[in-house]
């Protein structure tokens, strides 16, 4: 009896719609970042951390991805930033069709970044491909020193990594040398960018890492 593996007949969809996505992004010249973390870990605070940085240098517009409300599309675009709302209506992640209906909505020719906020979720997102230039995790200290070990795909698959909120380390059982030692066996290539997006403290690393991978993609 033949069988279809459904799965993979829905990601073979999804990538080659992420690959029009790409290119179209790449003829634009605009750089497209997916960032995957888990809800209150902060995506929307490093968003705007990283538009009040580099809002002089480019053109920023953002993809907001949430299962219901559009509550940090509102927060986006109170600044100023072209924002796109797509509520996902339950769905645990963004797909590529999702995003393709996004790009149409901005104008591509006045665009240099987007960031892609996807659903709050350290599982689902990992399969996806978006038709970006790079996943981005966010952790919170929160969220605790462990959730490498607990989800390691999502760790393995992105290619840079965030801690945000270390102004709350103090009030927190969190152990940077555990989750540092986690991430490096995990993914040892990945950047790895420790800050707080309200003090700012470390945004600066960041954002300069951000900013050359604009530039070499420009130079490609």
């Amino acid at each position: 009896m033949a069988q279809i593996d459904l799965e993979q007949k829905i990601l073979d969809k999804n990538d080659r719609l992420a690959q029009e996505n790409h290119e179209l992004l790449k003829e634009k010249q605009v750089y497209t970042v997916d960032l995957l973390a888990s809800p209150g870990a902060g995506k929307t605070s490093v968003i705007l951390a990283t538009i009040h940085a580099l809002g002089d240098r480019y053109k920023i517009a953002v993809i907001e991805g949430d299962i219901a409300s559009d509550v940090d599309a509102v927060a986006i675009k109170e600044e100023g930033i072209p924002a796109v709302q797509i509520n996902t209506g339950g769905a645990c992640h963004l797909e590529a069709d999702m995003v393709k209906r996004a790009l149409d909505v901005l104008d591509l020719d006045e665009i240099d970044l987007i960031f892609i906020e996807n659903v709050g979720n350290l599982i689902c997102p990992t399969d996806f491909y978006l038709g970006e230039d790079k996943k981005i995790m966010i952790l919170s200290v929160p969220e605790g020193d462990d959730k490498p070990l607990k989800y390691p795909g999502i760790f393995q698959v992105s290619q840079a990594i965030i801690l945000n909120k270390t102004d709350t380390l103090p009030a927190f059982d969190f152990s940077t040398d555990a989750f540092t030692d986690s991430i490096k066996q995990l993914n040892p290539t990945a950047p790895y960018f420790p800050l707080s997006s309200t003090t700012g403290d470390g945004v600066d690393a960041w954002v300069e890492w951000l900013a050359d991978q604009i530039e070499e993609a420009k130079a490609q």
